[in-house]
């Protein structure tokens, strides 16, 4: 949601600057927009545009602007319209500061109305421009005093990038709940909202914390608390290439994604294993009680491992979503874990969560795919995912790594607390290193699996059913579709389905059964029964060479064989394949659905 870059340095900011914004292009966007300082540092341009960063890009192409210090950004629009007044960045009223900035301002009116009567115009239906405004006000010789002065005054979360003709040589980063990073160069120093804008320039990322602000020069980067009180702060080090973030011959990073897996999966598993598991299970293995908090995806990775942990490690799991449960009266104590999942570590939904939590006593335990990232810095623990980074906003390879992670340690919360041995853990374990071959044979059928989907693009409405460890994935079966082909789709659990459904169901109803042969096979395929009946479209997800399941349905996906338990982490690759094809079929921007952002900072 929304990116910011910032440069200062040697060279001319503009192509640096528009680079970063296509490497968060990801993160969902309706607008863009540069401000460069020019040279002699006295005057501020700022250009903008409504749509895609090309038609900046190309709106700039035949402008000299010249500048070695700038800031942009992509805007995702929360207050006020997509339109050239409300994209940032945004000037103050006589042009001395610009500012970017990603999050809610929650006080923007009362500041905005004390501003009015202090003479100063709004241009913009933005709570940023405040932000701008109320700056200059303040300004008194000192910029860096000044931002600290009106950081007092906001009220909400945000991440800023902020320049001034008054002090040219500066950018300064303030960040209050949304995410920013510095990245550390040679001769040059750069601020993000994420990783990739930063990579081709350096590799050194300091990741600042909430009611942190960098000051950058493009020779230093000095860093304080909003007490004004400096800071050290250690480099890290992006082992990662920019290469990642390439499609490398796919035609969306979606589809790269995908086939991905059998490497992302591997990498998950055999690091599960370098991380500090002595350190977190010896002082989890006493907990009472696990509360999942996550959105989206992440909620439906939680759902599938509440099984895994209530079956393996015998401690009651519920699975919340984080936007409703800071807002209830929830009970924890010191014996209850709250367990965050979240991709990119700064869901802002599931961060507030486990921090309010954390207040309240709860030990907190963070599932997350970037290192540095602010649940990972904020949590009593933390266990990651080895994805790289996820470029598409539909997730579909930290979703399969999650669900490997959550196996893991349901296993090993399970080995010690005493119910399954040392021997068991292993097995299980050895178990899991099938997993990559099993999705790779799964990947070749591609072919197959895009002509059923052609088949279904007129479809108005999807059921997604199953039943039991599977049901999850019936769930993210139909979010993915939803979010990326905008064709309505539900998932429910197949014996839900007399229970209401089963009233959509006719001769245009396309559902959609994951029907392997676990241990609730010949439920599931009672099920199918009656959607056959009903005249139902049936498209079956089912383990290969099973004739019962392929007579019934009118198209079915196979899978490899495997067990039981592991059917969610297999059964999910069909699904998403599915939905790609469909989409692109339908002619969408899978890697940008309307109105989707990857990361969701604001609540």
């Amino acid at each position: 949601m929304c990116g910011i870059v910032g440069y200062i340095g040697k060279r001319n900011a503009v192509p640096i600057l528009l680079y970063g914004l296509q490497r968060l292009e990801y993160r969902g966007y309706d607008s863009a927009g540069i401000a460069v300082l020019e040279k002699e540092g006295t005057k501020i341009i700022v250009e903008k545009q409504v749509g895609k960063i090309k038609d900046l890009h190309e709106y700039l192409w035949n402008k000299k602007i010249e500048g070695n210090v700038g800031i942009a950004h992509t805007r995702w629009a929360t207050h006020g319209p997509p339109t050239i007044e409300n994209a940032h960045p945004h000037l103050s009223q006589r042009g001395t500061i610009a500012i970017v900035h990603n999050g809610i301002i929650e006080n923007y009116l009362e500041l905005k109305e004390s501003l009015e009567k202090k003479g100063f115009r709004f241009s913009s239906e933005t709570d940023t421009e405040v932000i701008a405004h109320l700056i200059e006000d303040e300004y008194e010789k000192d910029l860096l005093n000044t931002v600290l002065k009106v950081t007092k005054k906001l009220e909400g979360a945000y991440a800023l990038g902020i320049i001034s003709t008054y002090e040219p040589d500066k950018l300064i980063g303030v960040r209050k709940g949304s995410p920013l990073i510095v990245g550390v160069g040679k001769d040059e120093n750069l601020i993000a909202s994420d990783i990739p804008a930063v990579l081709e320039y350096t590799k050194d990322i300091i990741p600042l914390d909430d009611n942190e602000i960098a000051v950058l020069t493009a020779k230093d980067v000095k860093l304080l608390d909003f007490q004004g009180k400096q800071k050290e702060k250690k480099i890290l080090h992006v082992t990662w290439d920019i290469s990642i973030a390439e499609k490398s011959g796919f035609k969306h990073f979606m589809q790269k994604e995908i086939h991905e897996q059998p490497r992302t999966i591997a990498d998950t598993i055999t690091g599960f294993s370098s991380q500090d598991i002595e350190k977190i299970f010896s002082k989890l293995k006493d907990i009472s009680r696990i509360t999942v908090v996550a959105c989206g995806t992440s909620f439906h990775a939680g759902l599938v491992g509440k099984f895994w942990i209530e079956k393996y490690a015998k401690i009651p799991v519920e699975v919340d979503y984080a936007s409703e449960f800071r807002y209830r009266d929830y009970i924890v104590d010191d014996k209850t874990l709250i367990f965050g999942i979240s991709q990119s570590g700064e869901t802002a939904d599931t961060r507030f969560a486990m921090l309010d939590a954390k207040k309240k006593g709860a030990k907190t335990l963070a599932l997350v795919n970037v290192v540095g990232s602010s649940l990972s810095r904020e949590s009593d623990f933390v266990l990651y995912t080895y994805c790289g980074p996820e470029i598409g906003v539909a997730a579909t390879k930290t979703f399969t790594a999650q669900l490997v992670v959550l196996y893991l340690f349901a296993l090993k919360l399970a080995e010690y607390r005493g119910l399954i041995s040392e021997k068991e853990f292993d097995q299980k374990y050895r178990n899991l290193l099938h997993l990559p071959t099993v999705v790779e044979s799964i990947l070749k059928e591609e072919k197959e699996i895009k002509n059923i989907a052609y088949n279904y693009t007129k479809a108005d409405d999807f059921l997604f059913l199953a039943r039991g460890l599977n049901y999850p994935i019936a769930l993210e079966g139909a979010l993915k579709l939803k979010e990326i082909s905008y064709i309505h789709a539900e998932g429910y659990p197949a014996g839900e389905m007399k229970h209401g459904p089963i009233a959509l169901i006719d001769e245009n109803m396309p559902v959609v059964f994951i029907a392997p042969k676990d241990s609730l096979y010949e439920k599931t395929l009672s099920n199918i029964q009656e959607v056959k009946a009903r005249k139902g479209k049936i498209i079956s997800i089912a383990t290969k060479g099973d004739k019962v399941v392929k007579d019934l349905s009118d198209e079915t996906i196979y899978i490899p064989k495997t067990k039981d338990e592991l059917y969610p982490i297999v059964s999910i690759v069909p699904l998403q394949l599915l939905s790609y094809h469909i989409a692109t079929f339908l002619g969408k921007d899978v890697d940008q659905p309307r109105n989707l952002a990857k990361t969701v900072t604001v609540e």
